[in-house]
C-alpha cells in the first residue's frame, strides 16, 4: 500500500505561529523596562555578528569551490592536499580552531612576517596589530571551507557529463565550460545547503565571544554579568538570534522556489 503523497504546497501553519509568538515576546520585550534595557544593549552587536557571518561565509565560499575544484583534478598530489586539508579540518572543533587561528597561527604568521621584514630594515609586525575579530573571522574561514568543499564537490559531480562533452566539443576551453556549463547548474542544485550553511554560519558566529568580540553573544555575557539578570538577558539574546535565522531561512527557500520557477518555465 502506497502512502498518500504529501501536498506540495502546505500552508505556513508553523510560520504563522512563530509570527505570532515572536510578535507577542518583542511587544512584551520593549513594554518591560528591563528587557528594553537588555535589547538596546545587545542590537549593538548585530553589526558585528553580521558583518562576521557574512565575510566570513564569502571567504568559506571562495576557498570551498577551491578545494572541490582540486578535488576534481587530474593531478594526483593537488587531489591528496585538498583531501588531506578536508578532512583535517572537519576533524577539529571549531572552537578548538578559533583558539588555535588566535594564539598559535595568527603570532606564527606575525614571526613570518618580520623574519622577512627584518633584513629589509622596515619596522616590524606586532601581534597585536591583527586584529582579534579578524582572526575569528579567518578562523571561521577555514573551517567552513573544509564543509562547503563537500557540498561543491558533489554539485559539480552531479552534473550531466554529456552537457560537459557537448560543450567540449563546440570549443569551448576548461574555464568556458565550468563558468556557462557547470557551475550554474550545479549552484541551482546546491543551494539548499549552501543556504542551510549560512544560518548555521550565523550562529556559529556567536563563538567569536571567546575571544571577547562585541558580537550579541558577548555583550549578552557581558550585560548579564553586570546586571545578573540571566535569564533576561539571554531570552533576549536568543529572541535575536532566532529572528535572524528563520528569517534567513524564509528569504534562502523563497530564493530556491524562484530558480525552481525560473527552470520549468
Amino acid at each position: 500500500m502506497t502512502p498518500n503523497p504529501l501536498p506540495e504546497k502546505d500552508f505556513p501553519w508553523w510560520l504563522v505561529l512563530v509570527s505570532g509568538v515572536g510578535l507577542w515576546l518583542f511587544y512584551e520585550v520593549l513594554a518591560n523596562p528591563e528587557y528594553s534595557a537588555v535589547l538596546s544593549t545587545l542590537t549593538k552587536g548585530i553589526w558585528i555578528t553580521v558583518m562576521v557571518s557574512v565575510v566570513a561565509y564569502l571567504g568559506a565560499c571562495l576557498l570551498g569551490l577551491a578545494l572541490a575544484v582540486g578535488c576534481l583534478s587530474r593531478f594526483l598530489i593537488l587531489r591528496q592536499l585538498c583531501r588531506l586539508y578536508i578532512e583535517v579540518m572537519r576533524g577539529v572543533p571549531i572552537i578548538v580552531l578559533l583558539l588555535y587561528v588566535a594564539f598559535v597561527l595568527s603570532p606564527l604568521a606575525v614571526a613570518g612576517i618580520n623574519a622577512v621584514l627584518e633584513p629589509l630594515g622596515a619596522e616590524p609586525v606586532r601581534t597585536r596589530d591583527f586584529p582579534l575579530l579578524w582572526r575569528a573571522v579567518l578562523a571561521l574561514v577555514l573551517a567552513y571551507a573544509a564543509f562547503l568543499a563537500e557540498i561543491f564537490r558533489a554539485g559539480l559531480q552531479a552534473v550531466d557529463k554529456g552537457q560537459v562533452e557537448a560543450a567540449q566539443a563546440l570549443g569551448l576551453n576548461g574555464w568556458q565550460r565550468f563558468r556557462h556549463i557547470t557551475f550554474p547548474q550545479a549552484f541551482r542544485m546546491i543551494l539548499p545547503p549552501l543556504g542551510n550553511d549560512f544560518v548555521a554560519m550565523v550562529k556559529d558566529s556567536s563563538l567569536v565571544s571567546v575571544l571577547g568580540v562585541g558580537d550579541i553573544t558577548q555583550l549578552a555575557k557581558v550585560t548579564a554579568a553586570g546586571n545578573f539578570k540571566y535569564f533576561e538577558t539571554y531570552n533576549v539574546a536568543a529572541l535575536i538570534y532566532l529572528t535572524m535565522t528563520i528569517g534567513l531561512s524564509l528569504m534562502m527557500r523563497r530564493l530556491e522556489l524562484r530558480l525552481k520557477a525560473r527552470e520549468t518555465r
